[in-house]
């Protein structure tokens, strides 16, 4: 079923990248111009100029290496090296669901990315597999940000850690902490702001988040997970780069995939930052989340 709705939501990116590489063919050109004219492709549909290069070299020196040229065995050339690229970065930790000790999410992205609806669903995947998770309201900046978490929590019946309006958001954490070690909770989810009123201070309040976790869960395993809207295409790469200087993100959550023609942006994230894609959104219901899979989402692209 995921597959099917990965397909649908990739629709658009593959009108991008599968239809033009069969026109290219269609053409009859040489090998060169082909392989040319496919790196274009893949630049022109937000994989970016670095990777859509190391795709297309690493493609050329195989196919010198082998008889078979035609489309089929050229598009498998390609699918083969967009899923290593995909592979490249997975972590036998990433397996949030059925991690067996206390682990710390550290939630963080721009304001809009759907961040705290992809708590929500995390939340969800967490429960339905038997963790006891903890949130966090740590977006003590933005107005509704901790209704609107709160309101979660109610629906899927689970604790929430609130802090006084405007009180500091490492504050918060610190309080949430001390209740997560002090019960047995398995998962602790902390929301954190998107927005300050300059980016300086909002990677220093984040920071100092991290080294409020860092102090007092040293021996719990802490991921960074930045939620990403695909829609945002090579600027995504951008932030992601950003975030990462300064909060060593370790995986991310993709949103919005169902409304773009710009997933290509997953290999350049990927490739440039060594950063998994942990999950993508499929919709807007709470079960609308699924697991990367690298093999399914070339498949619903070429």
């Amino acid at each position: 079923m995921f597959f099917s709705k990965l397909k649908e939501n990739l629709q658009k990116t593959k009108e991008n990248i599968n239809i033009k590489i069969s026109n290219i063919f269609a053409n009859k050109k040489d090998i060169d111009e082909i392989i040319d004219e496919i790196e274009e492709t893949l630049i022109l549909s937000d994989v970016g100029t670095k990777t859509s290069c190391e795709i297309c070299n690493n493609v050329r020196i195989k196919l010198k290496n082998q008889v078979d040229k035609s489309e089929n065995a050229i598009k498998f050339l390609l699918k083969e090296e967009m899923e290593n690229i995909l592979n490249s970065s997975i972590n036998e930790n990433d397996d949030i669901e059925n991690y067996n000790q206390k682990q710390v999410i550290l939630i963080v992205g721009v304001n809009g990315v759907g961040k705290t609806t992809s708590i929500a669903k995390l939340t969800n995947l967490l429960k339905n597999n038997r963790k006891k998770v903890l949130l966090v309201a740590a977006d003590t900046f933005r107005a509704g940000a901790v209704e609107q978490l709160d309101v979660w929590a109610k629906k899927i019946n689970v604790d929430i850690c609130i802090g006084d309006e405007n009180q500091e958001p490492a504050s918060v954490i610190y309080d949430a902490i001390k209740k997560f070690k002090n019960s047995d909770y398995d998962t602790l989810i902390c929301d954190t702001a998107g927005r300050l009123h300059n980016k300086k201070n909002l990677m220093d309040e984040l920071q100092k988040m991290n080294r409020v976790i860092d102090k007092n869960l040293q021996d719990v395993n802490k991921k960074v997970i930045m939620v990403l809207d695909a829609t945002t295409g090579q600027n995504g790469v951008l932030q992601a780069k950003s975030f990462f200087e300064k909060t060593n993100v370790s995986g991310i959550i993709l949103t919005k995939l169902d409304s773009t023609a710009k997933g290509g942006v997953v290999f350049s994230i990927v490739n440039e930052l060594n950063i998994p894609i942990l999950y993508i959104g499929t919709g807007e219901r709470i079960e609308d989340i699924e697991k990367f899979n690298s093999k399914d989402f070339v498949e619903s692209i070429i």
